[in-house]
C-alpha cells in the first residue's frame, strides 16, 4: 500500500514559513466558516426565538465541550502519532495508526451519544440552570448529542488528513457544511417555526455532510493516506501510543471544561441576561480564537513531522515563527473586539442588560488575548515534541485549579460578575509565564 503518492503536503522540506502559513490559512478560513455558522445559530435563536432561548443554547456550550472535548484530546494524540509516522515514511505504521484512529472515533461516537442523551438533564440541573431556560436547554442538548457522531467522525477523518499536512480539503468541507447550516437554520426556524431543537438539528445535519465529504477524500486514490473499512481495528501498540499522547490532552481539556462549567454555574446565578450576554460574547471570542486553532494545528503537525524526520534545526525555526504569528494575529483581533464589542453584542440581542454583560466581559478580556494564544500554541508544540504531560500539568493548575479555588473562596463572599471576567486573563498570564520557564528548561537540555 503506497501512502506516499504525493509529498506536496509534507512539512519536512521547503520554505518553513510557506509550509506553516499554507497549512494554517485553510484551517483559519475553515474555522472561520464554522464559527460563522455557530454564530448564525445564536443570532437566529436570539432574534427569532428570544432571550431565554439564546440563554438556553449558550448554557449548553460548556457541556458539549466537556463531553466531546475528551474525545478531541485523544484525536490530537492520534494526529501526533500519524504525523510522526509520516515524517519517518513508515507505511506500515501509518496504516495501523490510521485504522486504529478510525476505530477509536467509532467507539467514542457510540459512548458520547449514550452519555450525552442520558445525562443531559442531570448535568444542566447540576449547573443550576434557571427554570425558565432549562427545558429548552435539555431539548437542544439531546438533539445535539443524538447526532454528535457526525461531528466526532468528521474530526477523526479531518485529523488524519491534517496529520498528512492536508488542510485544504477540510477547508472545502467546512465551507460547504457551514453554508448548508445557515440555509437549514433559516428554513427550520424561520419557515418551519421550530425552536431550539431546530437549531440543533440544522447543526447535526450539516456536520454529517462534512463527515461524508471527508470520508470520500480518504477513499480517494489521490489522498496521501487512506483507509479501508475492512481494516478498521485497534492495534495494541498504536493505541498505547495514542493514549500516551492523547490521554493527557483529553484529561487536560476535560478538567478545564469542568472548571469552566463551574464558572458557567456562577454566571447562571446572575440570571438569563448574564447568561445571554456572556454567551453572546463567547461566540465573538470564538473568532479571536481562530488564529490560535490554526497555528496550533499547524505547529503540532510541523513539529511532529520534523521530529520524526530528524530535522531539529528546522523544527526550532518553525516554532519561533509559529509563536510570533499567533501572538500578533490574535492581539490585532482582540483590539478590534474591544472597540466594536457594543455593536457586536447588540447583534445577538438588543436588551440593555444583555449588552451590558457581554461588553463587560469583552472589554476586560480582549487586550489579554496574546496570553491565551501563546499558552495554547505552546501546548500544541510540546505535544508535537512528545511532551504531552507538561502542558497537561500547566493547564490543570493554571486554568483549572486556580479558577476553581478562586471561585469557591473569593467567589462565595464576593458575588460579582467581574470575578468571571478577570479570572481568565489572570490565569492566561500565569500559564504563559510557566511555559516560558519550561521553554528555557528544554533549551538547556538541548531538546529545543
Amino acid at each position: 500500500m503506497n501512502f506516499f503518492k504525493s509529498t506536496d503536503t509534507l512539512m519536512t522540506a521547503g520554505s518553513i514559513r510557506k509550509k506553516i502559513i499554507l497549512f494554517a490559512i485553510p484551517v483559519f478560513i475553515g474555522q472561520l466558516f464554522q464559527q460563522l455558522y455557530n454564530t448564525v445559530d445564536s443570532l437566529i435563536v436570539g432574534n427569532l426565538i428570544g432571550r431565554n432561548a439564546l440563554a438556553a443554547v449558550s448554557s449548553t456550550g460548556t457541556l458539549t465541550f466537556l463531553v466531546i472535548g475528551f474525545f478531541f484530546g485523544f484525536s490530537m494524540g492520534a494526529g501526533v502519532v500519524i504525523a510522526r509516522e509520516i515524517g519517518a515514511q513508515n507505511e506500515e505504521g501509518i496504516e495501523k495508526s490510521v485504522h486504529t484512529t478510525v476505530a477509536m472515533g467509532l467507539f467514542f461516537s457510540l459512548a458520547i451519544t449514550i452519555i450525552g442523551v442520558t445525562l443531559s438533564p442531570v448535568m444542566l440541573q447540576a449547573m443550576g440552570t434557571p427554570d425558565e431556560v432549562i427545558g429548552d436547554a435539555i431539548l437542544y442538548l439531546r438533539v445535539y448529542f443524538l447526532g454528535c457522531s457526525g461531528m466526532i467522525l468528521y474530526n477523526t477523518f479531518v485529523g488524519i488528513l491534517q496529520a498528512s499536512g492536508d488542510s485544504r480539503h477540510p477547508l472545502l468541507y467546512l465551507i460547504t457544511s457551514s453554508l448548508v447550516n445557515v440555509v437549514l437554520d433559516i428554513f427550520i426556524i424561520a419557515v418551519l417555526h421550530m425552536g431550539v431543537d431546530g437549531a440543533a438539528l440544522a447543526t447535526v445535519l450539516s456536520q454529517f455532510i462534512s463527515m461524508f465529504l471527508a470520508l470520500r477524500r480518504l477513499h480517494s486514490p489521490k489522498c496521501m493516506v487512506n483507509f479501508h473499512f475492512g481494516k478498521i481495528r485497534f492495534d495494541g501498540k498504536v493505541l498505547k501510543e495514542i493514549i500516551r499522547f492523547g490521554f493527557p490532552t483529553a484529561l487536560q481539556g476535560s478538567i478545564i471544561d469542568i472548571a469552566n462549567l463551574l464558572i458557567q454555574s456562577y454566571v447562571n446565578s446572575f440570571g438569563a441576561d448574564a447568561m445571554a450576554g456572556i454567551g453572546a460574547y463567547s461566540r465573538i471570542e470564538g473568532f479571536a480564537f481562530l488564529p490560535v486553532i490554526s497555528f496550533s494545528m499547524a505547529m503540532s503537525t510541523f513539529v511532529s513531522q520534523n521530529l520524526g524526520a530528524g530535522e531539529k534545526e528546522r523544527m526550532r525555526k518553525g516554532i519561533r515563527f509559529g509563536l510570533a504569528c499567533t501572538v500578533i494575529s490574535i492581539e490585532i483581533i482582540g483590539a478590534l473586539i474591544f472597540l466594536l464589542s457594543p455593536v457586536l453584542i447588540e447583534l445577538f440581542n438588543s436588551d440593555t442588560e444583555v449588552v451590558y454583560y457581554g461588553v463587560l466581559r469583552a472589554q476586560i478580556c480582549a487586550f489579554f488575548y496574546f496570553l491565551m494564544g501563546f499558552s495554547n500554541v505552546s501546548s500544541a508544540i510540546f505535544r508535537g515534541l512528545g511532551k504531552p504531560v507538561a502542558p497537561m500539568l500547566v493547564m490543570l493548575f493554571c486554568w483549572c485549579a486556580v479558577r476553581v479555588v478562586v471561585l469557591f473562596t473569593i467567589g462565595q463572599t464576593y458575588h460579582n460578575i467581574l470575578l468571571t471576567c478577570w479570572i481568565y486573563p489572570i490565569t492566561w498570564g500565569l500559564s504563559s509565564v510557566t511555559y516560558l520557564i519550561y521553554y528555557a528548561y528544554l533549551h538547556r537540555q538541548k531538546i529545543l
